[in-house]
């Protein structure tokens, strides 16, 4: 009889869904998508076990071919996403106002969505100049504060994956090399902190942190203010923004 209570033994079902995951995994590292032994080396699991997970999660629509035979993520990922964002918002929500009473600036929650930033909530101004932007619009991750620091949370590796071969210029401040880009990650690391000084549209700086739970980076702060009075507000902001960015990692970490 086999003894399922042995050290490293994991029963069936769970190293079932342990594989699963893995594969889910390697597709968000990859958004573009992965065919059947490009799925298999990124896994290191064999091609037969990958070509069953795949028609299994496609069935629930966890996964997707396409029709060029590659597997990408499915439409009830994203669902489950959104469903998890929103609870994410909510609990994140009193942390915002605060932060906004605190500034008298905007203030923006987002996660990583692929390889953009998704806005999931934004507490404007109380201001007739303000940065505004729309709740479920995509940003991208290497021109703007919360996406570069949502990026230096991530192990380097995947960062890597997820920058562009030639990163676009939205002003002429944009870094556009990836070399530049992985350097400042390596400060953005050191620092805490991620800055957007009109890279991403002219007229507005912004300053972000990762919010991490158990090590990953599960959503950003940032804070973008007008570039007209970025600099007699800029040290308010990091200091209020490097609180508040602890705050909610001991909030998240304590409903984890």
């Amino acid at each position: 009889m086999q003894n399922s209570s042995r050290p490293g033994h994991r029963p069936r079902g769970v190293q079932s869904i342990a594989r699963a995951a893995a594969v889910l995994r390697a597709l968000e590292r990859s958004p573009e998508g992965l065919g059947i032994t490009e799925l298999a080396a990124a896994t290191e699991l064999p091609k037969s076990t990958v070509h069953r997970l795949v028609t299994a999660l496609t069935e629930e629509e966890l996964l997707a071919r396409g029709a060029d035979g590659r597997v990408r993520l499915g439409p009830a990922v994203s669902r489950l996403g959104s469903a998890a964002h929103e609870g994410l918002a909510e609990r994140l929500r009193p942390l915002l106002l605060g932060l906004r009473r605190d500034l008298d600036e905007t203030v923006d929650l987002s996660v990583l969505d692929g390889a953009a930033a998704r806005f999931v909530d934004q507490v404007p101004a109380p201001r007739r100049l303000r940065a505004t932007s729309s709740v479920g619009e995509l940003f991208p991750l290497h021109c703007t504060a919360n996406g570069k620091a949502l990026l230096a949370g991530l192990p380097v590796e995947v960062a890597e994956t997820l920058l562009p071969s030639h990163p676009a210029a939205l002003t002429p401040r944009t870094l556009t090399t990836r070399a530049a880009l992985l350097e400042e990650l390596e400060e953005i690391r050191t620092a805490g902190l991620a800055f957007d000084r009109e890279e991403h549209t002219p007229g507005i700086c912004a300053v972000g942190v990762a919010v991490t739970v158990g090590g990953d980076p599960v959503a950003a702060i940032s804070v973008p203010v007008p570039a007209q009075r970025f600099a007699q507000i800029e040290a308010a902001v990091v200091v209020s923004l490097t609180a508040a960015g602890r705050r909610a990692e001991e909030m998240l970490g304590a409903a984890a």
